[in-house]
């Protein structure tokens, strides 16, 4: 394939589809949004919702009052009125209003309330992981499938604007076959501020937690499930820091996928600063993408060609946020970031966990079973 085909107008193609709400103004129903965890996570989520059109944050819910009272003062300055709770429950069975859940609680509780939520019908965006064991994970997808709301799960990396138009590109045909996903994400420590990070029973490992968020785009990409986890990790500089550890601090990993092509996949949490970054690279027979960047190469030509991409100064929160309240307008049952996606997401994470800490090649199968 000539990159000459490629042309300004041709990469135009490849920019992400804007969400209606964000071209028009919305009709006059507003959609009620009650927020469920307000702390790091939920907060940065509230402030992208609070910018969406046709949205009025109703609610917010924290077993930590202050927690919650806090995120209720940012829907004030933003111009809205929220109700403070601790108990989800009540607030579902009292404020009858609410239309839709954002869900930003440690990954442990996922399993839980996602499917109290969903059994009441109501829209959730939930965070990921899915949950945190294979069979918790299809419990939920269960609750979606059964659900009268629509159900979408915070891989909002799949609507940033560059990394988007990336993947319309790579499935176009304009790197041909993918061959191979190359990523690192390199950091410092995980927030101190936070215990359930550091508890594997909590939060599943960082593969689980973090690093499943790059992995779920090379699947993306690659088009299908891997077959076979290769990993090693564990904790080389943190031990026992914070007390009671039990989480790594690095591994990396190899995935083999049925039609041939393979993501390697280093992670670590020690980097001095000029050393820390994220990369996600998608190599096809034709070139290579540089998702992050927006930008590709010819296999046999030099210099990165950008894509047209547009909106690309949105917030990957708010274009993914934004495209949950389209969905509910439009009744749109399959999100991008939907439970299915969501299951291979998270079911792959697991797989390479337990490939870390057995110590052994881990199947699919061994996984996702009848999934």
């Amino acid at each position: 394939m000539s990159e000459t085909k490629f042309t300004r107008r041709k990469l135009m193609q490849f920019s992400p589809a804007v969400p209606a709400i964000l071209r028009s103004q919305p009709g006059p129903e507003l959609i009620r949004v009650a927020f469920v965890g307000t702390g790091n996570r939920g907060t940065a989520l509230l402030r992208a919702m609070v910018k969406v059109p046709g949205v009025q944050v109703v609610a917010t819910c924290d077993i930590v009052q202050e927690r919650a009272e806090n995120a209720a003062k940012l829907v004030s300055e933003a111009g809205g009125s929220a109700r403070v709770w601790t108990d989800f429950r009540r607030m579902l069975d009292e404020q009858k209003e609410i239309d839709a859940v954002v869900l930003a609680t440690p990954d442990y509780t996922h399993k839980d309330l996602d499917i109290a939520i969903l059994e009441v019908g109501k829209h959730l965006y939930a965070e990921k992981p899915l949950a945190l064991t294979p069979e918790d994970c299809r419990m939920v997808v269960r609750a979606a499938q059964q659900a009268k709301g629509i159900f979408q799960v915070g891989f909002q990396l799949r609507h940033d604007p560059r990394r988007n138009a990336a993947m319309k590109f790579i499935h176009s045909g304009g790197i041909g076959k993918v061959l191979m996903c190359h990523g690192i994400r390199h950091g410092g420590d995980l927030p101190r501020a936070i215990p359930w990070y550091f508890d594997r029973t909590k939060c599943g490992d960082i593969v689980v937690d973090q690093g499943i968020h790059i992995l779920d785009l090379f699947t993306w990409a690659i088009g299908t499930h891997p077959v076979r986890a290769m990993a090693s990790g564990g904790t080389n500089l943190f031990i026992n820091e914070p007390p009671g550890r039990t989480v790594m601090d690095n591994y990396s990993l190899i995935f083999e996928y049925p039609n041939g092509a393979r993501v390697n996949f280093s992670h670590h949490y020690f980097d001095p600063p000029g050393f820390t970054g994220i990369r996600e690279l998608v190599f096809g027979s034709e070139g290579a993408v540089d998702l992050a960047a927006g930008a590709w190469q010819p296999r046999t030509k030099k210099g990165l060609l950008k894509l047209e991409v547009r909106d690309a100064d949105k917030d990957a929160n708010y274009m993914s946020l934004a495209a949950f309240i389209e969905n509910i307008r439009t009744g749109n049952r399959k999100p991008l970031n939907d439970a299915e996606s969501a299951l291979r997401a998270t079911l792959q994470a697991i797989m390479a966990t337990r490939a870390i800490y057995e110590r052994r090649p881990v199947s699919w199968e061994e996984v996702a079973g009848t999934a």
